[in-house]
């Protein structure tokens, strides 16, 4: 384990058992920082606590117990959950209102933090001690999960509450790729300048945040992260439940980076089918040979793009695991499309964090020149972020 350079309120908590053991060669199971709780569980006693989760903050090994449970099963007193986009449970649609409420299981108060209330209010945090933090990320950079993440650690830093985050592997964390947000892009799906594939954990990610001073006003906040055990940035993970409704398995987390791409556009990426981001499609003929219909499926898209409209494009579930970030099949749908500007919706720029994409794309740019521009800006992330790497 490596700790970030100077960040002294930031204590990553390591036993050399996290690690497995390159001597004997034997394989560990990944524990996800949850079910480290020899580390965390003495730091919540008898204080007032709040949960930052939903539907992934469970303990895969334990009967994927969810963690609120575990931590009351444990006497600690949780008063309160904090949720992101999608809800507790994790079944409301992309952009679709969460609003508060109870959660029938257990009887606590559920706070929303997706729509108007994106960050936790003095108010909302007065009665408690210390929050934690348990998402599930995909390591892509317009997943939402990682802005709820800035927020709560500067309402945190903001009111003095301790952050304990619990710590999880990256399904996309093996690289680094595409174009760094560009000054004057941010938004709910872009705070940060990082890459659309920002080869980080939530908690790798949560140190840079801290340390690079990027919260409101360089505000530090008392960040403790939980690692993950047995996990490098190589080890392939398979999320144990879907981090979102519309990413249903891991070939729809592997394509995210590139097909989510398609919300910028005219273009489906499948919402509306049990296959989201691992097809695409538009009702013209001239888009492929695959076929597909978007109707309304409640808990993943209510009212997807070309709603109950025959759509012709490319089936990608045959694509490898392996497959990184790609424009290929942007483009190849631009290209098909002959709409030039029309191709693009005003949400395009917003969601790729730069302008200039769409100006290549427009221009004619192949990949490899498109590629070629975003060199530099990769070089010096890829310095960045081994300042704050836990895992090797």
């Amino acid at each position: 384990m490596k700790q970030a350079k100077n960040l002294p309120l930031i204590y990553i908590l390591t036993i050399c058992l996290c690690l497995a053991s390159s001597v004997t060669g034997i394989a560990q199971e990944i524990q996800v920082g949850a079910e480290q709780a020899q580390l965390y569980l003495p730091l919540l006693q008898g204080k007032k606590v709040g949960i930052v989760g939903n539907q992934t903050s469970i303990l895969p090994q334990s009967n994927q117990q969810h963690l609120v449970d575990f931590l009351l099963e444990n006497k600690v007193n949780v008063t309160k959950v904090f949720v992101p986009e999608h809800g507790f449970r994790g079944t409301a649609d992309a952009g679709e209102k969460v609003n508060n409420s109870i959660d029938t299981k257990t009887g606590l108060p559920i706070v929303s933090l997706y729509g108007a209330n994106k960050k936790p209010s003095a108010e909302q945090l007065k009665d408690l001690d210390v929050l934690v933090f348990d998402l599930q990320d995909v390591g892509v950079r317009f997943f939402t999960y990682i802005s709820t993440l800035h927020y709560v650690m500067e309402a945190c830093a903001e009111q003095g509450k301790p952050l304990i985050l619990l710590d999880r592997p990256n399904p996309n964390g093996n690289y680094i790729d595409g174009p760094i947000l560009k000054k004057g892009f941010e938004s709910f799906v872009g705070m940060h300048p990082i890459p659309i594939v920002h080869g980080l954990s939530i908690g790798e990610l949560a140190q840079m945040i801290h340390g690079e001073k990027w919260l409101k006003g360089g505000v530090q906040v008392d960040l403790t992260v939980i690692p993950v055990a047995n996990w490098n940035h190589e080890t392939a993970y398979e999320l144990p439940v879907k981090p979102s409704p519309n990413l249903p398995n891991a070939l729809s987390i592997r394509l995210y980076p590139s097909t989510c791409l398609f919300e910028g556009t005219v273009v489906s990426l499948g919402r509306g089918t049990y296959f989201p981001f691992q097809v695409y499609g538009y009702p013209d003929a001239r888009f492929g040979n695959f076929t597909f219909t978007p109707v309304s499926i409640d808990g993943m898209s209510k009212t997807p793009p070309h709603q109950d409209q025959l759509c012709y494009g490319r089936d990608l579930r045959l694509e490898s695991l392996a497959q990184p970030f790609t424009l290929s099949y942007l483009l190849e749908a631009y290209q098909r499309s002959e709409m030039k500007e029309k191709f693009f919706n005003s949400y395009f720029n917003t969601l790729v964090g730069t302008d200039e994409l769409k100006k290549q794309i427009l221009a004619g740019k192949q990949e490899v020149e498109i590629r070629a521009t975003w060199q530099q800006g990769l070089q010096d992330y890829a310095i960045l972020r081994s300042k704050y790497l836990i895992y090797p």
